[in-house]
């Protein structure tokens, strides 16, 4: 068996495996039924990242169940179904169907060429109008024959099925008692090879799937368990072994750069990327800057490797085949980077004319998924940040199967019509187009300001709850955390992060413009809605307040603006939306600070209209009135001072009074204004710059006609 040996004295070892613990519970699973044991058995596998990856594997169980139709006891195969993940789903994750049935297919089956069709039997055996759909998959846990079955993809497992040594490895941990078959896709043909082998070697312990991973079994859920980590504990020690004493990939050539300094070039790099990739909706962007990357990236091998692609149908699925290297000295070169997204772009589409048939689907988005910088990490780009992450731990995965791989033999990529034919695979595809529509404002990346209180956090949800990622910032931390967790909460913790930003310092209101170009790939939106409000007569009026009240209403809006303007223009369009007031347009007694600081930001929006035109850029304002509840303005003395003026108690008096003076005779809400932001931030606003929408419930004086 050839292994590798490359080290260079004094380099830094190799990456080591994780090696996967037995978390299996005797006392928690005694007082579970069969089906729940499955689940529990699947959820334990599916959580530990060394066991698989997100949305892979499956498990299955053949359990004795009563007919609903006959009454009779029956055989039925419990399978993780079509999509989801074991480590998260419940119950009803699991495909139910009549074992016999299924093991009758077999008579149906025209061969190779017309596997496909076989997909199609799958529902008429359904048991008990289970609605999930059973996966292609399912023939290989009925075939086998054995009670519980799990089929993995852990990283030291698929670096074996990915070497040229791997077969070797194999027979050597095992000594024989683990088979090896070829590749071959998923589906109906594998179903078969793999019965067929255990008819010949039926004391196997495991099958070794070439290319991508490997399927094992138990006679009872916890034997299932404990021979699935046992088998990866024992390739991720032989690995560990092979990798001591020495680096990895052959040896490091380019140091990974300082964190700051990573950090602050993918926040350059990231926007640029992203306007250059173009596409009916903007990409969403995910950085990560691991050991296991850096190591890689900065590696005498990085580029052979890398050009290879992924292996196992798993990874490439979400992270396209091969990844774009870029050279780390020439970041700051937009026609280098237009010219390497060109070329991979080119390279992509000849792929696809070479491998593609006529009954294909047509050609996919050819951009990158994965783009890799030596000394910097590993960017990923898709539809939703959610997908961009999880593309970004797949090429993770992968590097560690090529790390492995390397470690006794040769990497060994797909042969580039067998890779072609999964990706574009007429199951696949029929997959893709199942899935629902976007939302509108999927793909768009937002920041907020001032989204601590009532209508930045309003604002924020709203945008979210169309799809949109949203960074929050607000000068107070705590109440920041708090509006942060409780998105997180309610859209899930990947479209959300959030950067404490004063408005008035400008390094702050840079870091945090820089932080949401490197966690989401660039910008969209803007809200510009961080306020205060003071109220006091003219000669009672400090120079401290007036600067105060300007230096948030006015320059804080500017410095918020002027951060927003590069990465909108990196993209070619974007949205800016100030959050005004009725009093910008409409003078009130007593509180001439906060009034013209409030005018000039309306101004300051109508000027950066003129300016962003050219540039896609579109400014609005909108100008709400007596937003009171949930507003922590109107919780400081602004509301006292509001009372005062108009001679009533500062409790619901003051709203009354508010809502009565309102044409409508309505009470103004956080959510109300919202959808006047969500309206000029989303595409039904595409034509409409420089306008101002007031949310007042209508006052005269602040008509802007």
């Amino acid at each position: 068996m050839a292994t590798k040996s490359s080290r260079g004295a004094g380099a830094p070892a190799a990456t080591p495996f994780a090696v996967p613990e037995n978390r299996w519970s005797d006392k928690a699973a005694s007082t579970l039924s069969p089906s729940d044991r499955l689940l529990y058995r699947s959820n334990l596998l599916g959580s530990d990242l060394t066991v698989t990856n997100f949305g892979g594997g499956n498990t299955s169980a053949k359990l004795v169940e009563r007919d609903p139709l006959t009454g009779d006891d029956v055989d039925v195969l419990w399978v993780k179904g079509s999509g989801g993940d074991i480590g998260s789903m419940t119950i009803d994750g699991f495909s139910t169907l009549y074992l016999d049935k299924l093991l009758g297919l077999e008579k149906l089956y025209r061969g190779v060429e017309y596997e496909d069709e076989m997909v199609g039997y799958l529902p008429h055996c359904t048991f008990n109008l289970n609605p999930r759909a059973a996966s292609i998959d399912t023939p290989l846990h009925a075939y086998l024959p054995f009670r519980h079955i799990d089929h993995v993809h852990p990283d030291a497992l698929i670096a074996l099925a990915a070497s040229s040594g791997g077969e070797d490895a194999t027979r050597e941990i095992w000594n024989g008692r683990v088979g090896w078959l070829p590749w071959k896709r998923p589906g109906f043909e594998l179903a078969i090879w793999l019965r067929d082998l255990l008819g010949k070697e039926p004391d196997l312990r495991g099958v070794m799937l070439a290319g991508h991973g490997i399927i094992c079994w138990g006679e009872t859920s916890k034997d299932c368990y404990d021979n699935t980590i046992d088998l990866i504990a024992d390739a991720a020690r032989y690995l560990n072994d092979r990798l001591a004493g020495g680096p990895a990939f052959g040896g490091p050539v380019v140091a990974p750069k300082p964190a700051p300094e990573r950090e602050a070039a993918a926040a350059k790099l990231m926007p640029l990327l992203r306007g250059l990739m173009g596409g009916e909706r903007p990409k969403v962007g995910h950085f990560s800057d691991e050991a296991e990357t850096l190591e890689f990236v900065g590696s005498a091998d990085f580029k052979r490797l890398a050009a290879i692609g992924t292996s196992c149908p798993d990874h490439f699925l979400r992270t396209k085949i091969a990844p774009l290297t870029l050279d780390p000295e020439r970041l700051e070169d937009a026609d280098y980077l237009a010219s390497s997204l060109a070329d991979y772009r080119e390279g992509y589409a000849a792929y696809y004319e070479r491998c593609a048939g006529p009954d294909d689907p047509p050609m996919r988005d050819a951009n990158p998924v994965v783009v890799l910088v030596p000394g910097i990490g590993r960017m990923t780009f898709a539809a939703d940040k959610k997908t961009a992450r999880l593309a970004g731990e797949f090429y993770a995965n992968a590097i560690n199967v090529m790390r492995g791989a390397e470690a006794i033999g040769e990497y060994v990529g797909l042969d580039e019509q067998e890779a072609f034919d999964i990706e574009y695979w007429a199951l696949e595809e029929a997959k893709l187009q199942r899935m629902p529509k976007p939302k509108p404002l999927v793909g768009q990346v937002a920041l907020v300001t001032g989204a601590a209180g009532g209508i930045g956090a309003a604002c924020a949800a709203r945008l979210l709850a169309d799809g949109a990622c949203v960074m929050l910032t607000d000068r107070d931390s705590e109440a920041l955390e708090e509006v942060r967790a409780s998105a997180a909460g309610r859209f899930g913790s990947d479209v959300v992060r959030a950067a404490v930003c004063d408005v008035t310092d400008e390094g702050q209101v840079q870091a945090a413009f820089d932080a949401c170009a490197r966690e989401f790939g660039g910008l969209d939106i803007l809200v510009a809605n961080a306020g205060l409000a003071s109220a006091a007569p003219v000669e009672e009026t400090s120079v401290e307040l007036w600067r105060r009240n300007h230096d948030v209403l006015a320059e804080g809006y500017f410095l918020t603006a002027r951060a927003a303007f590069p990465l909108m223009k990196k993209q070619g369009n974007g949205s800016i939306v100030f959050i005004g007031s009725k009093n910008a347009l409409a003078a009130t007694t007593n509180a001439s600070a906060y009034a013209s600081a409030k005018a000039a930001a309306v101004h300051l929006a109508r000027c950066l209209a003129l300016e962003g035109a050219a540039h896609g850029i579109r400014v609005n304002v909108v100008n709400p009135d007596a937003v009171i509840r949930g507003s922590r303005i109107w919780d400081s003395s602004w509301r006292k001072e509001r009372a005062d003026a108009y001679g009533v108690d500062s409790g619901e008096e003051l709203e009354e009074h508010y809502r009565k003076r309102s044409m409508l005779k309505k009470n103004v809400l956080p959510e109300d204004v919202a959808d006047a932001v969500w309206y000029f931030a989303s595409p039904m606003s595409a034509k409409s710059t420089g306008n101002i929408v007031n949310v007042d419930a209508g006052n005269a004086q602040a008509f802007t006609r």
